[in-house]
């Protein structure tokens, strides 16, 4: 490309990374270190929550000699790791603090009946609470509590119960079960148009 061309001037140089890390963030906190500090490193037991600042090659060399429990015995150490389970807050034994609680949170001091008047207040409360509600009834059109009539069921039949019921009644007023009698052979294509309507609307 000439130098005298119209496009010299906008030419771009892509910048440096590590020049543009030293600009944003603090110098590496290793003596003698200038790369850009990277990644935070915690100062240690007694100081939690404040950080040193290292680059990637001495934040590797800062992790690898760090030692939370360094100068602690090792009944220092059980204990800690004791304590940690609970997030280092205290505990008691189940109704030990109970009379502490009371005071604590309702500002008197208990009865010395406090337990069985508890109790009791929680058998009350047992007592008025509110039934279950009542499973969502279904809406049924005119004609499925019609088909669920001729079948001889109400509207609150499952579908295993529909299914049971008609075939039930097939066998009881098919011309085979009754000596070739036809008499009942209308009220049976009723059964079994009512049967069909009711699975075809999904009821069974």
């Amino acid at each position: 490309m000439k130098t005298d061309s119209k496009l010299f001037d906008r030419i771009r140089v892509k910048p440096d990374p590590e020049q543009i890390l030293r600009q944003t963030l603090p110098i590496c906190d290793w003596e003698g270190c200038e790369n850009a500090a990277t990644h935070p490193a915690p100062k240690g037991r007694g100081a939690e929550g404040q950080y040193l600042h290292f680059c990637i090659d001495h934040v590797r060399l800062y992790n690898k000699s760090y030692n939370y429990f360094a100068g602690m015995g090792d009944d220092a150490v059980a204990a800690y790791q004791k304590d940690s389970m609970t997030g280092h807050r205290p505990t008691w034994t189940m109704g030990a603090n109970a009379r502490s609680w009371v005071r604590t949170h309702f500002g008197e001091e208990p009865s010395p009946d406090w337990a069985e008047e508890a109790s009791i207040i929680l058998r009350r409360a047992g007592a008025r609470r509110a039934p279950p509600p009542e499973p969502p009834r279904r809406r049924l059109k005119t004609l499925e509590l019609k088909s669920l009539d001729v079948l001889g069921l109400t509207e609150t039949a499952t579908g295993v119960e529909i299914k049971s019921r008609y075939k039930e009644l097939v066998k009881r007023h098919h011309p085979d079960a009754n000596g070739g009698d036809r008499s009942s052979e209308d009220l049976l294509q009723e059964i079994i148009r009512a049967y069909n309507h009711l699975r075809s609307v999904g009821l069974c």
